[in-house]
């Protein structure tokens, strides 16, 4: 059984790390979500069917935990090591640089829009699963896409081009 779990860790950690950290906006945040998730998905391991993937197990558990996480705290500022207004002094490639200020635009989104655009985006999965996942609608689901993306058309610095179809004029918004 442990093999099977060590195993399943070593696959797909990396990328659920990556999930949390989409979720969190915050990567030491995301590394105790991961931490605390596996440590729930160890307790009922044994009774899992582990022929399939129980990445959706998982998934569950990440938003499940990070859901009640965020109802538990009150909206406090979140200590930075450098002001976040502040340009970084390394030089950033272009895909780093697009990468980082999706990241702050992410963070700076309501749980909820961020949850649905990771799931929906990141993680790609059908607005059902998402609506599932997050516990409402699918309509709540599509609501909080919509105003995620349109607040994340406002946050991205206004120079840069994610969706080059987009800047080419080929209609797709």
């Amino acid at each position: 059984m442990d093999a099977d779990f060590v195993e399943f860790v070593r696959r797909r950690g990396d990328h659920h790390l990556r999930t949390a950290v989409l979720l969190t906006g915050d990567w030491h945040a995301a590394e105790d979500l991961v931490q605390t998730s596996l440590g729930k998905l160890y307790k009922v391991w044994h009774r899992l069917d582990t022929g399939s993937e129980p990445d959706a197990y998982l998934r569950r558990i990440l938003v499940n935990t990070h859901r009640s996480w965020w109802r538990a705290r009150w909206r406090r500022e979140i200590p930075r090591a450098e002001h976040p207004g502040m340009p970084s002094t390394e030089d950033l490639g272009e895909t780093r640089a697009v990468a980082e200020d999706i990241r702050n635009a992410l963070a700076r989104l309501p749980a909820r829009q961020r949850t649905a655009l990771v799931l929906r985006f990141f993680a790609d999965l059908p607005e059902a699963e998402v609506a599932d996942l997050m516990g409402c609608s699918v309509g709540t689901v599509k609501s909080h896409t919509h105003r995620g993306l349109h607040a994340m058309r406002r946050l991205i610095s206004p120079g840069l081009v994610v969706n080059h179809a987009e800047a080419e004029g080929s209609g797709l918004r």
